[in-house]
């Protein structure tokens, strides 16, 4: 009998070792599983990150890349039509001048043209004054870089003139506040 217990003990030790290594092999697979999925999801983890951050990359390249073009056209098409406004209000003066053409031609008496001439020219400069065109007044005026363009020097008439514009060849404009042409001046030394 004594051998039979021995023997069982014997069995269950070994049943009982054998069952502590299978829990010790199942825990090592589960660590080594947990270790794997540890180590796993965060890979997947930044490979979908990285996806989605490429993805939105992407977005906001075409995004940028569209205003871009957007922004192009419209500024092209600012471009070709800016001066429209401009060229509508110069349109009934270019038929003004087109019927006094008509009617010089059966004229005789010079002050009518001239009459009709002066009003073209006056109905003219206030329509460029309203799109903000200004004439700039040179004549007795210190010579300016900024504004005027010298085209030669004289001897002063007065002392007063030295350094002055004492003639003006060409009228300088500003378009709003900035210089759209230099006025050509005569200068006083």
């Amino acid at each position: 009998m004594n051998f039979k217990n021995i023997f069982k003990n014997m069995t269950t030790k070994q049943d009982e070792s054998a069952s502590a290594k299978a829990n010790e092999n199942e825990e090592q697979v589960d660590v080594q599983q947990t270790e794997s999925e540890v180590t796993a999801n965060p890979i997947e983890e930044l490979q979908t990150r990285l996806t989605e951050m490429n993805d939105k990359y992407l977005r906001l390249y075409s995004d940028f890349d569209n205003f871009r073009k957007r922004t192009a056209k419209e500024k092209v098409d600012l471009i070709q039509s800016g001066g429209e406004d401009v060229f509508k209000s110069l349109l009934p003066i270019v038929d003004d001048f087109e019927r006094a053409i008509k009617s010089n031609a059966a004229t005789t008496d010079i002050n009518t043209v001239n009459e009709g001439v002066n009003l073209i020219y006056n109905k003219l400069k206030n329509t460029l004054t309203q799109k903000g065109l200004e004439e700039m007044k040179s004549l007795g005026e210190s010579f300016n870089t900024d504004l005027h363009e010298a085209i030669t020097s004289i001897a002063a008439p007065t002392e007063d003139a030295k350094g002055k514009i004492v003639d003006e060849l060409e009228k300088g404009y500003m378009l709003n506040g900035k210089v759209i042409r230099f006025a050509k001046v005569v200068i006083g030394s």
